[in-house]
């Protein structure tokens, strides 16, 4: 991997700062999805903490844990992608899971039996990572030896 010198001999690798703002978009989305529980809470009566009674607020629950479950697998794919295969990829990527989860949240909300495209959208680009992770860094072991 080529690494830009910025000037000051700190050297960083080109474009993570877009793996950054998508690793913050996606924690703000989580905080965001965080909001709507609490949100829904109060709209529903649901004292906390008390996670059922209300099926609409079990759904913004539902979004939020499957979301925090989702960013466990996709915050490290976005950073080791990045460093092995492409930071610009691993970023486009990210965005299309940040696109993925609020389909996911709006549909899940409104019909869980509706999530499969918000879903797929947000499997599919963490899959793509992992998957890409493991063939650069097994070429990257053979090119070693």
């Amino acid at each position: 991997m080529r690494y830009a010198c910025d000037g000051t001999n700190n050297y960083k690798a080109p474009h993570m700062h877009y793996v950054a703002i998508v690793t913050v978009l996606a924690l703000i989305e989580f905080l965001f999805f965080g909001a709507l529980v609490g949100r829904a809470r109060a709209r529903h009566g649901i004292a906390a903490p008390a996670v059922s009674g209300n099926e609409v607020f079990e759904r913004y629950f539902r979004v939020q844990m499957n979301t925090l479950e989702q960013l466990v697998l996709f915050l490290p794919s976005l950073w080791i992608f990045a460093h092995y295969a492409s930071a610009t990829w691993a970023a486009g990527l990210g965005a299309v899971f940040i696109i993925g989860r609020a389909i996911y949240c709006r549909s899940y909300v409104r019909d869980p039996k509706s999530r499969s495209l918000g879903f797929v959208l947000t499997a599919l680009p963490t899959l793509i990572m992992i998957v890409g992770i493991l063939v650069q860094a097994v070429r990257a072991l053979m090119a070693e030896q």
